[in-house]
C-alpha cells in the first residue's frame, strides 16, 4: 500500500460516523497526530486533509500502522453488512421510518446539538443502524451550531459561535446523478428560499441535514439555518418551519417515501402539516387526510417544562402557515385550534399538536408518562388522565459510544458476565479510567488527592429545575464532607446554561466562585466547554454521578445511564428513569420532599437529605476497604449497576421496544387506513 491508497483506505473510514463508537479506529486517526486530534475536535475529516503526501507515504511504510488502517476498513463494512435484529425478526419490506429531531449529537466532530434531545437522537440512528431498520433521520445543518462555553474573570459564562464548515466535516452534499444539487423550494412568509441537503452517513443510517445557507437566498433567508435554540420567536418558527415542511419535502426529493413519521419532540410537527397538504393536493378531504397522517406518526414528547414546550403567537403563525391552512381545506380558527391546549383561546403550542397529529405518543420513562397524560389531559375530553392515549417507551444510551474498552471486554456477550470478572480486575478498569479523566482535568485545574479520592461527577445542562446549586447550599457543612482528612471527596463539574438563561448562568458563576473559596482548593471543579469527548470522559472516571433534579420536571435523562453502565453510581432524586432504576442493588436514593409548601422548602429539606445520603452512605461505603485496599460492597453495587442498568437502559432495547410498540402497530394502522379498513389490533 503506497500513500495515495492510504489515504483512500483512510479517508473511507473518516466518511462515515460509525468512527464514533469503534475504539480501533478512533486511536487509529489519534495516533496520526495526537495534538492535532485533540485541537481539530476530533474530525478526522480534517486531520487528513492537513496531511501532506510524503507524511502518508511515511506511514504507508509503517506495517503496523497499515494493518491497523486495513482492519479499520473491514470493520467498517461489517458494521454496513452484518444482519442484525431487524433482518431476524422478517419485518415488512416496504416498511420504512422518518425519524425527524431539531438536534442530533453523533460525534463532537458534527456540532449541531446543545446536549440531552441531541444525544438521545443520536443514539437513536446508532441503534437503528447496529440493529439493521430502515430508517433515515431529519435534521438541520447549523453553520454556527450551538456555542462554545467559557468563563470570564468573574465566572460569567461566555459564548463564542465557530463556523461550522460542512466541506471540513463528515458529510456529503446530496446530489443528482448528473451532479446537480438536491434542492428543496419553500416559501417563508411569502419569501422563496432554496434548501440544500447534507448527508451524514452513520452506520448504515443515514442523516439529511438541512441547509438555508445557499447562494442566491436573501441574508434573512440564509441565517434561518444559523444557530441551534437561538435567536427571537420568529426565528425560532421559521427553523422548524424548514425542519417540518422542508423535511418533508427534502424526503420527496431524495425519493424516500416513508411509512411511519417519528417525531422526537414537538419542534418537527409541521411536517403533519405538510403531509396533510400533500393528502387534499391528492383530492382527499381534510378528515380522510387527518386520519392518513394520524395512524402514521408517532410523538415523543421530552419534558414538562414549559420552555421546553415551543409555542408561538397565532399572528405570528398566520404569517407562516396560512397558505398551509388555506390549502388543507379549513379556516384560519380551526387550524389555530389545532395547537391550542383548548379550542378556543391561547397560544399556538407545537406539543398540542403534535399530539393532534400522532395516533401514538408516548414520554421518556414509566414516570414522565404519567406525568405528561395529567399535563395534556384538557386535549382528551371526555377522558379520565389514565384513559389518556400516551404512553412511554423509557430512554436508553448507545453502550458501543459511551461504554469504556475494558468493560465492553469484559460483557462482549452478557452483562451478566459483569459478575464473573474477579474483582481486582474491575477496580484496576475503572481506575485506568479514573486516572485518565483525573489527568484531563489536572492539565488545566489544581487537584486534591489522588485517584484514590472519592470522585462525584454532575454534568448536565445548568437549567435552574435541575437544581446545580443543591449540593452547595450549606457549604460549611460541605467543606467538612469533602475536606475530611481521613475520607476526602472531590466534586467535578460541567454545564452550559442557555444563553438567554440568566439564572442558570449565575449558578455557574457561584459555582466559580466557590471554586475559590479556600475551603474547597481542589475539592470543586467546574470544567468549561462541556461536549460529547468530555461527557464520555466523566462517566467513564467518576466513582458516583450526582442528579438533583427538582421532581417530576426531569422526564427521564440520560447521563446516569452512561455513568451507570461504566460502574459509577448514581446518586440521584427519584425522578426520570431513576424512579425506575434505583434498587439498593445499583446506587443511592435521595429522598424528596416533593409536595413541600415551596420551592425553597423542598429545596432545603432535600439538600438535607442529599447530605445525609453523602455522610451516611457514599463515602462510607467507599472508604470501607478490606484487606485488599477494595470496597466490597462498593464492588457489588458496581456489577449491580453495570449489569442491571446497562442491560436495560441502553438503545438497543429501546428502539426495538420503538419498533414493535409504536411503529409497526402505526406502518400497519396506515396501511389499513390506506385500504380503507379499519386497524387490527397490534
Amino acid at each position: 500500500m503506497n500513500g495515495d491508497e492510504l489515504r483512500v483506505a483512510l479517508e473511507e473510514v473518516a466518511g462515515n460516523l460509525a468512527y464514533s463508537w469503534l475504539p480501533d479506529t478512533r486511536e487509529l486517526f489519534r495516533d496520526l497526530d495526537p495534538e492535532d486530534w485533540d485541537e481539530l475536535d476530533h474530525n478526522p475529516v480534517v486531520l487528513l486533509s492537513g496531511l501532506s503526501s510524503d507524511q502518508l507515504e511515511r506511514r504507508a511504510h509503517d506495517t503496523a500502522f497499515v494493518e491497523r488502517a486495513e482492519a479499520a476498513r473491514t470493520a467498517l463494512r461489517e458494521e454496513l453488512t452484518r444482519p442484525g435484529w431487524w433482518a431476524e425478526q422478517g419485518g415488512p419490506r416496504d416498511f420504512s421510518v422518518a425519524y425527524f429531531s431539531t438536534e442530533f449529537a453523533i460525534d463532537e466532530s458534527v456540532p449541531v446539538y446543545s446536549g440531552g434531545l441531541g444525544v438521545l437522537a443520536g443514539d437513536h440512528l446508532k441503534s437503528a443502524s447496529e440493529l439493521g431498520i430502515p430508517l433515515v433521520g431529519v435534521g438541520l445543518f447549523y453553520d454556527r451550531g450551538y456555542f462554545r462555553q467559557s468563563l470570564d474573570e468573574t465566572g460569567l459564562q461566555r459564548e463564542r459561535y465557530p463556523v461550522n464548515d460542512p466541506k471540513r466535516l463528515p458529510l456529503t452534499l446530496e446530489r443528482h446523478p448528473d451532479g446537480r444539487r438536491r434542492l428543496v423550494t419553500l416559501e417563508l412568509a411569502a419569501e422563496p428560499v432554496t434548501l440544500q441537503i447534507w448527508r451524514a452517513d452513520v452506520g448504515r443510517t443515514r442523516l439529511y441535514l438541512l441547509d438555508a445557507n445557499v447562494e442566491g437566498n436573501s441574508p434573512y433567508a440564509r441565517s434561518v439555518t444559523d444557530r441551534l435554540y437561538g435567536g427571537d420567536r420568529e426565528h425560532r418558527i421559521r427553523q422548524e418551519f424548514v425542519l417540518g415542511i422542508g423535511g418533508v419535502r427534502a424526503l420527496r426529493v431524495l425519493g424516500h417515501e416513508p411509512t411511519v413519521f417519528h417525531m422526537n419532540e414537538g419542534h418537527s410537527a409541521f411536517l403533519a402539516i405538510e403531509r396533510l397538504r400533500e393528502l387534499t393536493a391528492r383530492g382527499l378531504d381534510f378528515g380522510d387526510a387527518l386520519e392518513r397522517v394520524r395512524a402514521s406518526t408517532v410523538f415523543t414528547t421530552h419534558t414538562p417544562v414549559p420552555a421546553g414546550n415551543e409555542v408561538f403567537d397565532g399572528e405570528l403563525v398566520r404569517r407562516y402557515l396560512a397558505g398551509h391552512a388555506a390549502a388543507i381545506g379549513i379556516d384560519w380558527e380551526e387550524f389555530l385550534a389545532l395547537g391550542r391546549s383548548t379550542d378556543h383561546q391561547g397560544p399556538f403550542g407545537m406539543t398540542p399538536l403534535a399530539l393532534r397529529m400522532a395516533e401514538r405518543a408516548n414520554g421518556v420513562s414509566a414516570l414522565h408518562g404519567a406525568v405528561a397524560r395529567e399535563m395534556w389531559a384538557s386535549l382528551y375530553p371526555g377522558k379520565t388522565v389514565d384513559e389518556v392515549p400516551i404512553g412511554s417507551i423509557t430512554n436508553g444510551v448507545h453502550a458501543r459510544t459511551w461504554l469504556t474498552r475494558g468493560l465492553a471486554r469484559a460483557v462482549a456477550a452478557d452483562w451478566s458476565e459483569i459478575r464473573e470478572l474477579p474483582d481486582e480486575d474491575l477496580w484496576r478498569i475503572h481506575s485506568a479510567q479514573k486516572e485518565e479523566l483525573l489527568g484531563i482535568v489536572g492539565a488545566k485545574h489544581e487537584l486534591s488527592g489522588d485517584a484514590n479520592v472519592l470522585t462525584i461527577g454532575f454534568a448536565r445542562r445548568f437549567a435552574t429545575y435541575k437544581r446545580a446549586g443543591l449540593l452547595f447550599s450549606d457549604p460549611d457543612r460541605l467543606a467538612r464532607i469533602l475536606g475530611d482528612p481521613e475520607r476526602p471527596a472531590r466534586v467535578l463539574l460541567a454545564g452550559k446554561a442557555h444563553p438567554a438563561d440568566d439564572g442558570g448562568k449565575e449558578l455557574i458563576r457561584a459555582v466559580w466562585q466557590l471554586e475559590r473559596d479556600p475551603r474547597f482548593a481542589g475539592r470543586v471543579i467546574f470544567l468549561e466547554d462541556y461536549e460529547m469527548t468530555l461527557a464520555r470522559s466523566l462517566v467513564q472516571g467518576v466513582d458516583v454521578w450526582l442528579n438533583t433534579p427538582r421532581k417530576p420536571q426531569e422526564a427521564s435523562g440520560t447521563s446516569g445511564m452512561k455513568a451507570a453502565m461504566n460502574g459509577a453510581l448514581n446518586l440521584s432524586i427519584l425522578d426520570g428513569w431513576w424512579d425506575e432504576g434505583y434498587a439498593n442493588e445499583t446506587g443511592f436514593a435521595i429522598p424528596d420532599a416533593i409536595g413541600a409548601d415551596s420551592d425553597e422548602t423542598e429545596d432545603a429539606a432535600d439538600a438535607a437529605s442529599l447530605y445525609d445520603v453523602l455522610e451516611q452512605q457514599v463515602v462510607p461505603t467507599y472508604y470501607e476497604r478490606d484487606e485488599r485496599g477494595l470496597s466490597p460492597r462498593w464492588l457489588e453495587l458496581m456489577r449491580g449497576s453495570i449489569e442491571l442498568l446497562g442491560s436495560e437502559f441502553n438503545t438497543n432495547r429501546m428502539v426495538c421496544e420503538y419498533v414493535e410498540t409504536m411503529y409497526l402497530p402505526a406502518h400497519k394502522a396506515a396501511a389499513a387506513v390506506e385500504k380503507g379498513a379499519a386497524p387490527k389490533e397490534a
